[in-house]
């Protein structure tokens, strides 16, 4: 497809559901057209020797490690509650 004609720039645009003006489907083929072609250059670079990978540089996991500590004591976790029963925090009702 490195030809601007070969490329159904109507089925294209109804595929996503653009309406393009007749100037607007001419100008969108041939940019089309020029992605098509660049992939096409792709295709044909040797990347037999190329290790698949999911990034194209190494990601690392940038959170610390979970070790387990003690939480709040109750009198704590319930310092700023606004209302508080049996250890708990009181919360207004939501569902009837």
């Amino acid at each position: 497809m490195s030809k601007a004609e070969e490329i159904d720039i109507d089925h294209v645009s109804m595929l996503a559901r653009l309406t393009l003006t007749p100037a607007e489907k001419e100008k969108y083929r041939r940019q089309l057209a020029d992605v098509l072609h660049h992939i096409r250059q792709l295709e044909t670079v040797d990347v037999s020797n190329v290790e698949p990978t999911a990034h194209a540089f190494p990601l690392e996991n940038v959170w610390a490690d979970d070790e387990p500590r003690s939480g709040f004591a109750p009198e704590e976790a319930l310092r700023n509650a606004p209302a508080q029963r049996s250890n708990m925090i009181v919360v207004p009702k939501v569902v009837e």
